[in-house]
């Protein structure tokens, strides 16, 4: 893309939202790096396999970076090929971790127990979400809706892991508190309007529901973080290993993240009056 490509679509965008995404999609890599590397301490990284993960998201983190400050602009020549490496080697390591975390226990019993205690099967997916919202940008063109509607597509399946591994992960407790129901709750509740979103309705008042529900997750997500945070304090077992084998803080922020992701998808849909705009009478 040249420069006058580059003005019109800047013109376009007041903040670029593909420019943001790639923002979004370098961040949470590289927050990956850090999350991974606590959870696979628990056992001290003893599948030397469990350094694939850090090592990817180090990796893609980079390449990003460098995409967005080294080639302009960072959809297109080789900002563009770096950009499809990055999503295709993100979606590899995703899909390989689910195996690999199924293959644990679930594999081996094919129990629901089995399911519940196992490695988190639906965690690895957040690279192979990431890996194709980096794809997304370098392979639909961001004036057209479609660019949109995948964004919205991508946060509901987002909602959708996030609700399997809220089950999975409070199941292990037997939802011993009743505030490990909120999460579960909140994430249907994105999954239901997420879904219904991808069929098109045009409606404002829609819209506002819409909106209200993604509030509710960010306000979910940060409510969970400073629970799950105060845990880690409690008297009787040391910070360290509570951070280590109790509930992960940084966990819930997830609901806050997809929010931002929804939020981003649901904004570039209003900017081009595909949602939220009245249908007309003879629609």
């Amino acid at each position: 893309m040249r420069g006058g490509d580059d003005r019109r679509l800047l013109a376009a965008y007041p903040l670029p939202r593909p420019l943001l995404l790639e923002v979004f999609a370098a961040m949470n890599l590289a927050f990956l790096a850090v999350d991974v590397s606590l959870a696979h301490t628990a056992n001290f990284f003893r599948d030397p396999l469990e350094w694939v993960p850090v090592l990817a998201s180090a990796v893609c983190t980079l390449a990003l970076a460098l995409g967005l400050f080294a080639f302009r602009p960072f959809h297109a020549g080789a900002g563009r090929w770096l950009g499809l490496g990055v999503g295709c080697l993100a979606v590899g390591v995703g899909v390989a971790g689910v195996v690999l975390h199924l293959e644990s226990q679930f594999f081996q019993a094919l129990t629901l127990r089995s399911l519940v205690y196992s490695a988190p099967f639906a965690a690895p997916l957040a690279y192979a979400g990431l890996g194709l919202l980096v794809l997304l940008n370098r392979m639909v063109p961001p004036e057209s809706a479609e660019w949109g509607w995948w964004v919205v597509f991508m946060a509901l399946g987002g909602f959708v892991g996030n609700l399997a591994l809220s089950l999975t992960d409070h199941a292990q407790n037997g939802f011993f508190n009743p505030l490990e129901w909120v999460p579960v709750i909140a994430s249907a509740i994105a999954v239901a309007f997420f879904a219904v979103a991808m069929t098109a309705p045009r409606s404002r008042p829609f819209l506002i529901a819409l909106v209200v529900v993604l509030l509710l997750q960010a306000t979910t997500g940060i409510l969970g973080f400073v629970l799950h945070l105060l845990h880690l304090f409690r008297a009787g077992i040391a910070p360290r290993d509570r951070l280590l084998y109790g509930a992960p803080p940084f966990a819930p922020l997830l609901f806050t993240d997809l929010a931002l992701l929804g939020g981003l998808g649901v904004w570039d849909l209003v900017h081009k009056r595909v949602l939220g705009a009245e249908a007309s009478p003879g629609a």
